[in-house]
Order: C-alpha cells, then sequence, then structure tokens
C-alpha cells in the first residue's frame, strides 16, 4: 500500500487551511521581495525533500511565487532522497540551491570520531549534524531576512506549539503548514500528483540521513524513526531549536 493510499485524508477544515496557507506564502514573498531587479528574494523555502516541503515547493511553484528553495545535502542521504533532489532541481520554476558541508571538516570528523559516531553519544551525534546540517543552514539563510519550513504541530510534541510566523529570531521563519494534519499533507499530494520520496511508502514518514532514519511500526510516534536510540526530549538536530 502507498503512502497515498494509506494517508490521504483531508480534515474537514482542508479547503480552508490550503487558502490560508496560499494567502501567507504569497504575502511573505510579497513582504521579502528582492530589493531590486536582478537580486535575489529575501526569502527562501528550506526543502528537506520529505513530504511536506514538497508540498510546499509545488505551492512556490505553482503559484509562481518570487521565492528560492535550499537543500541540505548532508553527505548521508538516501538513494531515494537524493534522486528525488535531482527531479526537483530539473523540473522545479524556482531555482534550488544545495549546500552541502565543508568536505575538510566532515572527513576529519569521520577519521576522529568514525563512521558510527552518532550512535556514541548525543554530543557526537549533534556534533556531526552542526557540521552537516547547522553550518551549511547558515551560508544557506546568508542574505535572507525570513526563509519558509514545513513545520507542523501535529509532528511531535516539542512542535505542537508551533506558530504560522515565528518572530522569535533574528530571521523570520514562516510554517504555512503549522495547522495541516498528516492526512492533509498526503490529500494535497494526491490531488495535485506531487512527487515525493518513495522511502514514504516503506513507512518512513519522517526522513532524514540515512544513518539516522529507519521505517516506524504500526502505533509508533510520528518521529519515532529520528535518532530512535536518543531520549525523546533530544530528537532535533538543532535546525528547529530557538536560539
Amino acid at each position: 500500500m502507498s503512502a497515498i493510499d494509506l494517508n490521504a485524508r483531508a480534515s474537514s477544515t482542508f479547503a480552508q487551511k490550503l487558502a490560508d496557507t496560499q494567502a501567507l506564502l504569497k504575502q511573505a514573498a510579497l513582504d521579502y521581495a528582492p530589493p531590486n531587479d536582478g537580486a535575489e528574494p529575501r526569502i527562501t523555502l528550506a526543502c528537506s525533500l520529505g513530504a511536506e516541503d514538497m508540498v510546499l515547493a509545488h505551492l512556490v511553484n505553482s503559484l509562481q511565487l518570487n521565492i528560492d528553495i535550499f537543500v541540505l545535502e548532508t553527505g548521508q542521504l538516501h538513494a531515494e532522497t537524493l534522486a528525488l533532489l535531482e527531479r526537483l532541481q530539473a523540473n522545479s520554476r524556482a531555482p534550488v540551491k544545495v549546500y552541502k558541508p565543508v568536505q575538510e571538516v566532515a572527513v576529519q570528523f569521520v577519521e576522529r570520531e568514525g563512521k558510527d559516531a552518532m550512535y556514541k553519544s548525543i554530543a557526537l551525534r549533534k556534533a556531526c549534524c552542526g557540521i552537516r546540517k547547522m553550518e551549511p543552514l547558515g551560508r544557506a539563510l546568508t542574505g535572507k531576512d525570513a526563509w519558509i519550513t514545513g513545520l507542523r504541530r501535529e509532528q511531535s510534541g516539542a512542535r505542537a506549539e508551533v506558530p504560522s510566523i515565528d518572530r522569535n529570531d533574528s530571521k523570520v521563519k514562516y510554517n504555512p503548514l503549522a495547522d495541516w494534519t498528516w492526512g492533509d499533507v498526503w490529500h494535497y499530494i494526491a490531488q495535485n500528483k506531487v512527487d515525493y520520496n518513495p522511502l514514504h511508502d516503506q513507512f518512513f514518514p519522517s526522513i532524514g540521513c540515512a544513518p539516522c532514519t529507519r521505517a516506524i511500526s504500526l502505533g509508533e510516534e510520528f518521529r519515532a524513526g529520528r535518532w530512535w536510540w536518543e531520549d525523546e526530549a533530544a530528537k532535533e538536530c538543532g535546525l528547529h531549536v530557538p536560539k
């Protein structure tokens, strides 16, 4: 059974949620438009290539918004994720920029701590995330005043209070899908034939780096497959932790 067959169930208020999301994205694109012709927009979409972010990329493209897209290619992504990245780059109207870790730093970390360092301690796992995600994120957001993410309140307890617009950091963060359900996400994917990662069909609802992601079983929490060996409270890489 595909992820669409399993999950595509729109909530009763889906039409209003979609209209609100579209309006929010349009306003964000206007508020952070390029300062002059030829300049880049001052807002960007962080695309993890997961289901939520593929929905947002589709919305940005279908609405023809002046918002660019970036992907953090950590050097540890699944083959399926890399293939989806290639398809997104080939088909996206909006430019898709790819940011990778500094190769020398990543290599030195593996040589020093081992390729399985993330399993040894939370500190080492977060150090790996710092090299492969946080530092590239800093480069991706340089020159931007705002960014867009696929965070949803339903994803985890740590995200239960996610606002549609978060002004608590130096850069404004838009979360246009904050009140969408997982069923809403897949309903949109089904209705609009949005490309998605085939790992979702193998019970990977949340997909990160290959060593740190597994499939989940029936009844497990949405993000149970991320850093499954750690305490639930630690399960963030830092990308969405307030400074």
